[in-house]
């Protein structure tokens, strides 16, 4: 039993053998009495409130309405609270609260008004006596220079928590101009004295003034109402205050009545404060950002942002990301928790006013520097972000609305689309460094519309392959579908540790390696995607690369079935993220109607073909982040994705290409320059060792080509690791559905 309980029981056994309704009210109004005396007899104003008995004899008053309330029934109401709201009792606190006399009144007067919310059961706020007061109280909250912002915060926090369980009550609370709150005074004011606590009204809740063009746009009352100051009080200094600010925010903002959604979105300043809050913080950001401090800044919990390790944490700029990252995670964590009505509300208020008004600007400015701090903390934020609506939003501000499918001299109609794909391909390694991370954060939302924009209106009417009268490239038979398993799985079925490892093992694939280099497969006669055989598929991106150009043999722990294992698991959480995408798991047949002559795979992998063919001449970094974007693209589970990124004898139409394709230009042009490298191999053996710490710094020549290899042959067997894992899932799919 905690100490408030045990001093009621001592009250309530005091106050049994006297007369309740009598004797209860002659106590309240003595006390009462003994407060307003004071103000009459005192002479000295600064003698402190704690060292009078106001705050004693505040607490007889509320520990006697509370019991009081424990007598009556459900629908009476105690003779103590009809004096007090007869006689505006808390009009008159919160009078003397504003007047900090005796000093440290208002402390006492939010305490009072607090317990008193939280303690009495039946609803109040409704009550004219009780919300208006509790109106003017909430207007001397916030004040600059404030000693009790702890008190504050938790007098708004008990309102929001009353809210929550009197949703109805929203209207009362709120700020609203003169003549409404007027009209709500004439028309109830039967309540300002209730026999009983009346019914719950309807919302009433209206913008305060209309612009006069016309417009949705509402001018709303000065910075004095509940929402103003509980924003306000998020930015203390004080990190509880500033915690508790924000729950009660969360409160108000997850209401689940679409009367209140509505009510805070359309009429109140809610979400025009929350995004101003957030422009203002990401302008306090330093100019000059590390891009790499920013790249592995970690997730910020908007609760307590604050309490991460300061050593791994600490530099220029980094307190200022701390407290941008926290609020933007609080508007995030907010969207989720919000009514639709409200969230897409505060996400368009997002995009508008802080994506288009502050974000654009600076990701479309000349200086380099600019650019690519702006993109990384673009980057950051897109990792960070979760909501449904603020996703969209974000998408929609980078890539926009366009579906038609591209074209090659085709004018780009939104301009930030158009600038970040460019940026992929930038002068600058470590902008296009940057936006390339970005695209690859993009794709990993739960967003269809991403890969829609970026890659499959180019793809989705296959005129990238060669029309083939009759149906040719009509899905498989049955009778394939179990051929294709066979010949699949004969590799595995060799192995006699196939209990421990269902995929192929490192010493497995060097044999079979060897065995498939004898066959001439890049002048293989090229077949329709629908007869190719996964087997196939999967040693064709194996077999690539030429011998002396792979390093795998030589260093420990870089075999193929590493990949698989990766490539499983990524495999599985994109499926995750894709299944309610209703995507088709056939092929679309080609139509003979659609020219072909004009294909153009897009903007978006135009650029990153551009880049893997010329895979031999960048700087590792960048080769490493290409391939993971073209990796992730290649894990979606999108026949025409699929087909076009991962099937090599799929026949192009004249002046296509696909990733294969790429490929084997990018091997030829390697095929010509080993020749002019002496000791190539031993070289590329060199390089690789000392990219994994295994070997020190020499001057090694060809350092930039010998790196592009490396990272060639592992992109290989990446590849070929997505095409063995989605195959392999889409044989038993189909086995399945056969039997």
């Amino acid at each position: 039993m905690d100490m408030f309980s045990k001093l009621t029981n001592l009250f309530q056994q005091a106050l049994e053998t006297r007369e309740p309704s009598v004797n209860l009210l002659d106590s309240f109004v003595e006390h009462w009495k003994g407060i307003t005396n004071y103000y009459i007899e005192t002479t000295d104003e600064t003698r402190p409130v704690k060292q009078t008995d106001i705050p004693w004899r505040l607490k007889q008053m509320l520990d006697i309405l509370v019991y009081e309330e424990g007598q009556q029934g459900p629908e009476e109401t105690g003779p103590c609270m009809e004096y007090l709201l007869q006689h505006k009792l808390l009009e008159t606190l919160c009078t003397l609260g504003k007047a900090q006399y005796p000093p440290g009144m208002n402390h006492q007067v939010l305490v009072f008004f607090s317990k008193i919310l939280v303690q009495i059961q039946k609803p109040m706020l409704h009550i004219i006596n009780v919300y208006r007061p509790v109106q003017k109280l909430v207007r001397l909250c916030g004040l600059l220079g404030s000693q009790t912002e702890k008190e504050e915060v938790h007098f708004l926090f008990v309102i929001c928590t009353r809210v929550k369980q009197d949703p109805y009550v929203l209207n009362y609370i709120l700020e609203q101009s003169s003549s409404t709150l007027e009209d709500t005074e004439n028309e109830r004011g039967e309540e300002t004295v209730p026999s009983s606590y009346p019914a719950a009204p309807s919302f009433a809740c209206t913008p305060t003034q209309h612009s006069p063009t016309g417009s949705s746009s509402v001018i709303f009352p000065a910075n004095t109402g509940l929402i103003h100051v509980l924003v306000h009080l998020s930015k203390s200094q004080k990190c509880r205050v500033a915690r508790k600010a924000c729950e009660s925010l969360l409160l108000l903002a997850s209401l689940p009545e679409e009367e209140a959604a509505e009510c805070l979105a359309e009429s109140t300043p809610l979400c025009q404060l929350l995004v101003e809050r957030l422009c203002e913080l990401y302008s306090q950001l330093p100019a000059m950002l590390d891009p790499t401090e920013i790249h592995s800044f970690p997730q910020i919990n908007w609760s307590d942002p604050f309490t991460q390790d300061e050593e791994s944490q600490s530099f220029p700029g980094s307190e200022h990301m701390k407290r941008f990252f926290a609020w933007l995670d609080f508007l995030d964590h907010l969207l989720k928790e919000a009514p639709k009505i409200l969230a897409t509300k505060l996400a368009k208020e997002i995009h508008n006013n802080w994506l288009i008004g502050v974000l654009q600007p600076e990701l479309l400015q000349l200086s380099e520097m600019g650019v690519l701090v702006n993109t990384a903390l673009l980057c950051c934020m897109v990792r960070n972000v979760q909501s449904p609506a603020l996703v969209e939003e974000l998408v929609l501000f980078l890539l926009g609305r366009d579906t038609q499918s591209e074209l090659c001299l085709d004018t780009e109609t939104h301009v930030l689309r158009y600038h970040l794909i460019e940026h992929c391909d930038h002068i600058s390694d470590e902008i296009s460094i940057t936006t390339l991370r970005l695209f690859e954060e993009l794709l990993k939302k739960p967003y269809r519309d991403t890969l829609f924009n970026l890659a499959l209106r180019n793809l989705e009417n296959r005129c990238y392959v060669t029309h083939t009268p009759g149906g040719v490239e009509d899905n498989s038979k049955n009778s394939e579908v179990a051929c294709n398993l066979k010949a699949f799985l004969y590799p595995l079925c060799a192995n006699s540790e196939l209990e421990e490892d269902p995929f192929f093992t490192e010493d497995e694939f060097n044999s079979s390696e060897e065995q498939l280099l004898s066959r001439s497969q890049l002048t293989r006669e090229p077949r329709c995607s629908g007869q190719t055989q996964a087997v196939e598929i999967v040693n064709s991106f194996l077999c690539l690369v030429p011998q002396e150009a792979k390093t795998s043999q030589h260093v420990q722990g870089a075999g193929y079935d590493t990949y698989v294992h990766d490539a499983n698991k990524q495999f599985k959480e994109c499926t995750a993220l894709t299944q309610a995408w209703d995507w088709s798991e056939v092929l679309k047949p080609t139509e003979s109607a659609i020219s072909s002559s004009d294909f153009f795979e897009g903007h978006f992998l135009k650029i990153l073909f551009d880049r893997i063919g010329r895979i031999l001449e960048q700087p590792y970094e960048l080769n490493l982040q290409v391939t993971s974007v073209l990796s992730r693209l290649a894990l979606f589970p999108h026949p025409q994705l699929h087909e076009y990124l991962l099937d090599p004898y799929i026949s192009l139409v004249p002046g296509a290409r696909s990733l294969f394709s790429v490929l084997i230009r990018v091997i030829g042009e390697l095929m010509q320059r080993i020749q002019l490298i002496p000791n190539f191999t031993e070289k590329l053996v060199h390089v690789r060792r000392q990219l994994m710490g295994l070997d020190g710094e020499t001057g090694v020549d060809h350092v930039t080509l010998l790196q592009g290899v490396i990272v060639l042959e592992e992109f290989c067997k990446e590849l070929a690791a997505i095409a063995f894992v989605k195959l392999f899932h889409l044989i038993f799919l189909q086995l399945f559905k056969i039997y």
